[in-house]
């Protein structure tokens, strides 16, 4: 089966507006229901990033002008694939582990942190990719839209990238601006024209 790269740009929105929904979801349920189990979630999330890594590196392999923005989305994708198993298959063994042995909480937030350090870097590529995108949709003719994703890209790219320099920063929301510059570059790879 061969997609178009118009197919491409549109499966990708897709799926980067469905990791949005994902991770609204989760958050909500983390804020408002912790008792209701949130691994199915994980586990729908970790499918989704292995089909983005995949229609995004197919869109990669067929561009000619979005070599970058589309080599971002697939990389991220990989760290969040990563992340998200780190997430299911290690959070909760180290969290059991660290309440019955003393001595062993430090590893389980060793564990903790490194899921949130592979989480941080995946949005610093996100909010690349909403620059790459936002240009491109601005030079389109939607300067409004392509001008407010650069903006949302380049506040993501640098909040994460302050989180990734210096440790956990509680005051920062870079998660939050990550998966506003998703939504963002989700509009821009649905609005914007392919390059076939």
């Amino acid at each position: 089966m061969e997609l178009t790269n118009k197919q491409n740009l549109n499966v990708t929105s897709a799926l980067l507006f469905l990791t949005v929904l994902t991770q609204a979801i989760y958050t909500a349920l983390s804020a408002y229901a912790s008792d209701i189990p949130r691994q199915w979630l994980w586990g729908l999330e970790g499918l989704v990033f292995v089909f983005l890594a995949a229609f995004a590196g197919s869109a990669l392999a067929r561009t000619n002008s979005y070599t970058l923005g589309f080599s971002a989305i697939f990389a991220s994708a990989i760290l969040n694939f990563i992340q998200v198993g780190v997430g299911l298959t290690q959070f909760g063994p180290f969290r059991e582990v660290s309440q019955a042995v003393e001595g062993v909480a430090p590893a389980a937030g060793a564990v903790f942190a490194f899921s949130f350090f592979i989480y941080n870097g995946a949005k610093i590529l996100l909010g690349l990719a909403a620059v790459v995108f936002g240009s491109a949709l601005s030079q389109a003719g939607e300067t409004v839209l392509g001008r407010l994703t650069i903006l949302i890209g380049l506040v993501a790219l640098v909040a994460n990238s302050i989180v990734v320099m210096f440790g956990r920063i509680e005051a920062v929301q870079s998660g939050g601006t990550g998966v506003l510059a998703t939504l963002m570059l989700a509009i821009c790879l649905f609005k914007l024209k392919s390059d076939d």
